[in-house]
């Protein structure tokens, strides 16, 4: 029976990068997931924490020259209604960064994480489901569709909503739902964008723009209506394209839109727990929200980040059997601060509440004459604590 000391559930780039990351603590790592095999268009916005996390593990310089940077950021107020916030304008040069991070597409993340964990030797990869997990005080086993059995001493699911490590360890879910649909497409366009990320807030929800390499491209998170998503979606590309185009009040210019064009019901969830005993949860098998802010992939590679600094403050040591109950108390507050910070934004433009448009629209008009407190939540929103760590003596 092959022995590890970790084992990875899931093959998707959380479960990627956290096997690397395990391997690269001089753990021995088995990657137990099939290889991907369906064609990803979505595009990914990692910020500054996140890529100089893939730095350190050695990836990033294959992933830089099919990234986009995010240079600015732009919030416009599309709401129509009584009460607007002015146009909110965010710069990662007041904060002395480059950029606030890099948009990729998925498709090239995937593959070179990939052959990231094809050249470590450290990780077994075994292309192949798990279909049983069993834990004990002293080791967990995992059986895979192909009957093989693997031990470890730590599981770590990176296997998705539908988590067989989070249902074998019982931990449950708080669930909730939203009256919208995510649009989710790539489009050209005739201006450029200038390094330029524009997000209209709109009264379903927001319009998001995210440049693309080559300079007029860009990838869209369109949040909509359940009615008009699906109307939308069925129109003609060159329908579609207009309806962009004039969304974005022309301002890339001339829009084309890209198939394929896809949509997701907007959902969220938080596990219970984000460990036990010998098993811990990241990525979308610990929670998952709508594609709003940036957030969901960032906040996996936080998980990685908190496992990998844990396992490496027992270096050269067993790993033990409250590992996982001491992975879920370190993860606890962020997770619930980011589900919840993003929850309330996707909230306030559905409310026609008068005092929450007033609420909404002070706050960006603050964020935008301030600049102390508009570099504070530049700051956090890159990475949580920065903005306060800048505010204390140094």
């Amino acid at each position: 029976m092959p022995e590890f000391e970790i084992a990875v559930i899931g093959g998707g780039p959380a479960g990627m990068i956290t096997a690397l990351a395990c391997a690269r603590a001089s753990r021995s790592v088995v990657l137990i997931a099939p290889e991907l095999k369906r064609q990803d268009y979505r595009t990914t916005a990692l910020m500054d924490q996140s890529v100089e996390f893939l730095k350190r593990l050695g990836v990033w310089d294959a992933i830089a020259p099919d990234a986009a940077p995010l240079r600015t950021m732009r919030i416009i107020d599309g709401t129509g209604r009584l009460v607007r916030a002015p146009t909110a304008n965010f710069r990662s040069a007041e904060i002395d960064l480059d950029a606030f991070g890099y948009n990729i597409p998925n498709s090239v993340l995937i593959e070179k994480l990939q052959q990231a964990v094809g050249n470590e030797p450290n990780i077994r990869h075994l292309q192949s489901a798990a279909t049983n997990i069993e834990t004990s005080d002293e080791k967990v086993l995992i059986t895979t569709e192909d009957d093989a059995i693997v031990e470890a001493k730590l599981v770590v699911g990176a296997d998705g909503r539908n988590s067989l490590v989070r249902n074998a360890a019982e931990i449950g879910v708080k669930k909730w739902s939203y009256p919208q649909t995510a649009m989710v497409l790539n489009f050209s366009h005739t201006l450029p964008h200038n390094d330029v990320s524009t997000e209209f807030h709109t009264r379903t929800g927001p319009f998001t723009q995210v440049p693309l390499p080559g300079g007029k491209r860009s990838s869209l998170v369109w949040v909509l209506d359940q009615g008009t998503a699906s109307n939308l979606s069925a129109k003609s590309v060159g329908e579609l394209s207009v309806a962009v185009e004039q969304r974005m009040q022309s301002l890339l210019g001339a829009v084309t839109v890209e198939e394929p064009v896809q949509t997701w019901p907007l959902s969220s969830f938080v596990a219970h727990r984000f460990g036990k005993e010998r098993m811990a949860l990241v990525g979308e098998a610990a929670h998952g929200f709508p594609p709003i802010g940036a957030q969901g992939l960032n906040l996996s590679l936080r998980d990685i980040m908190r496992l990998a600094r844990m396992l490496e403050g027992i270096s050269g040591k067993a790993i033990s059997a409250r590992s996982g109950d001491k992975y879920d108390v370190m993860r606890k507050s962020d997770v619930w601060t980011r589900t919840l910070s993003v929850d309330l934004l996707n909230r306030s433009l559905l409310a026609d509440f008068l005092p929450a448009q007033l609420g909404r629209a002070a706050g960006l008009h603050l964020l935008s004459s301030l600049p102390p407190l508009r570099q504070f939540a530049m700051r956090e929103g890159v990475q949580p604590l920065k903005g306060i760590k800048a505010l204390l003596p140094h």
